[in-house]
């Protein structure tokens, strides 16, 4: 063969192994790119999978910081409306009353209303204010859902003891042995202290709803078994560590009945009586809830 004749024939094969060459080196480039681009995009998902956990850990940390805050303002609230303190008046230049000794009635009708420095001590002895586990555990549930806002008891066996009577002044509905307890208190005021007795009304008793600032905490008022009072058509003023002369005889005769004072609570709520939980176990032992 011509030496001319074998250029043709190189040539082609040296384009053939050339084209080899480059497919190999394409091909190689091409695998490399893609072991990085799954490497990069397998990093990726790494990285947005670790955010994501970290994403909800802290929004778990956050709901369970945002509960615990629920939980002290819960407890704040439930310990400034039920536990005592030690005494620590702020009505100003007013007499001391109920700490270590007994009282007469007051000199005129007048006085009833009279702002006294309160002396704690003396009230609430051997009765305990009932709490809600208390009150569920004895009467159950007054409703499924509340507010703050009163709402009617949808509890069968509750409503079927509730009684709405007129004691003297005062109409109201509550539990019927509690009417009847609140019924012997007035008839002994009727007796000593007319003029209180004919000057008493009430602020309510029957009252489905959470106790105010609270979000959980259901008043003792839900289960008709507290009232609030009032003395000539007036509320003593909440919280000012002081306490309307007349309510003095009330808590009282309220305790001897069993019946626990609002008086003592940290933020003091002297219109406020409710039934004891001792008062309570013993209705109930003897039949009557």
């Amino acid at each position: 063969m011509q030496p001319g004749n074998l250029i043709a024939p190189i040539i082609v094969a040296i384009g053939v192994i050339a084209a080899a060459i480059a497919f190999a080196i394409v091909t190689t480039l091409l695998d490399t790119a893609d072991s990085a681009a799954d490497l990069r995009l397998t990093r990726l998902e790494e990285a947005l999978a670790a955010s994501e956990a970290e994403t909800q850990r802290i929004t778990e940390a956050l709901r369970q910081t945002q509960a615990d805050l629920e939980r002290l303002r819960e407890d704040m609230t439930l310990i400034a409306n039920r536990a005592p303190e030690p005494v620590q008046p702020t009505v100003q230049d007013a007499p001391v009353i109920g700490e270590g000794e007994d009282f007469e009635n007051p000199a005129a009708t007048e006085a009833l209303t009279e702002e006294m420095k309160l002396g704690k001590t003396k009230f609430n002895k051997g009765v305990t204010q009932p709490r809600n586990k208390v009150m569920m555990e004895i009467l159950g549930p007054p409703r499924d859902s509340y507010s703050t806002d009163c709402q009617p008891v949808s509890n069968p066996r509750l409503k079927a003891m509730l009684e709405t009577r007129t004691v003297g002044p005062v109409k109201t509905t509550m539990l019927r042995p509690a009417m009847e307890s609140f019924q012997r208190v007035m008839d002994r005021l009727k007796e000593t202290d007319p003029d209180i007795y004919a000057k008493v009304g009430t602020a309510g008793a029957l009252c489905a709803r959470l106790i105010r600032g609270s979000a959980t905490s259901v008043s003792n008022h839900s289960w008709g078994t507290a009232i609030d009072l009032t003395l000539q058509g007036e509320l003593d003023r909440f919280a000012d560590g002081g306490t309307q002369f007349g309510l003095l005889i009330l808590a009282e005769y309220f305790n001897d009945e069993g019946w626990y004072w609002g008086a003592a609570y940290n933020r003091e709520d002297s219109m406020h009586f409710e039934v004891g939980e001792e008062t309570l176990r013993a209705w109930l032992a003897e039949g009557k809830l």
